[in-house]
């Protein structure tokens, strides 16, 4: 059985206000970079996973655009020693056993509800925010081809620079997700072009 998400009543709405304090105490500016509208869906983030940040900066994002509840898939041992992330929507996943499939099906349900956002970090491990190139593991895949409603998908590239500054100013790049066909392939293209582009524009910014 898996750790399925709870959202306790003083520690969720603690971390949601801690998150948004945390990122804005350590990142100047933070700019969301992108135009994405809140369609009324459910909504899955397809993020760069680089840091112990990056769920700090989701959040940031979702409360900034659409204010729905956090969802965030978390290795089982990480779970348990950080018992408040259980109560603050993260759920478990063991990736070499068979409870694998049960915690993608919770994300399938989870994503069943339009009050629900969940993020995924498709390449499965935290890497650095240089690579240019991201490889995705089966998991996005499986999801994406079990669900049977509308999601609202959006890429999601975080990037920080420091340029003259002494604390770094992030950037929080958004793109919605527009494809026929969301297999595995065409999706890690996707994303893979979408993080040069961000990739991109972060050289030429000049402060």
């Amino acid at each position: 059985m898996i750790m399925k998400a709870r959202h306790h009543w003083i520690v969720y709405p603690f971390f949601k206000w801690y998150a948004v304090w945390k990122v804005n105490r350590n990142f100047k500016p933070v700019s969301i970079i992108g135009e994405v509208t809140d369609k009324g869906l459910p909504v899955l983030f397809i993020a760069n996973h680089v840091s112990w940040w990056d769920g700090f900066w989701l959040q940031y994002l979702n409360q900034s655009i659409f204010n729905r509840k956090l969802h965030f898939m978390m290795l089982e041992e990480q779970l348990r020693k950080f018992w408040f992330f259980n109560l603050s929507g993260g759920y478990s996943v063991r990736k070499s056993s068979r409870s694998l499939i049960e915690s993608l099906n919770y994300t399938i349900e989870l994503l069943s509800d339009r009050k629900n956002f969940v993020f995924i970090f498709p390449q499965g491990e935290i890497v650095s925010m240089h690579k240019n190139h991201f490889e995705f593991g089966k998991g996005l895949s499986y999801v994406l081809k079990n669900l049977e409603n509308s999601v609202q998908i959006i890429f999601v590239a975080n990037l920080t620079d420091y340029f003259s500054k002494e604390v770094p100013c992030l950037n929080i790049y958004i793109e919605e997700v527009r494809l026929a066909q969301l297999d595995n392939l065409q999706i890690e293209t996707r994303y893979n072009q979408f993080y040069q582009e961000c990739i991109k524009n972060q050289i030429q910014i000049r402060t």
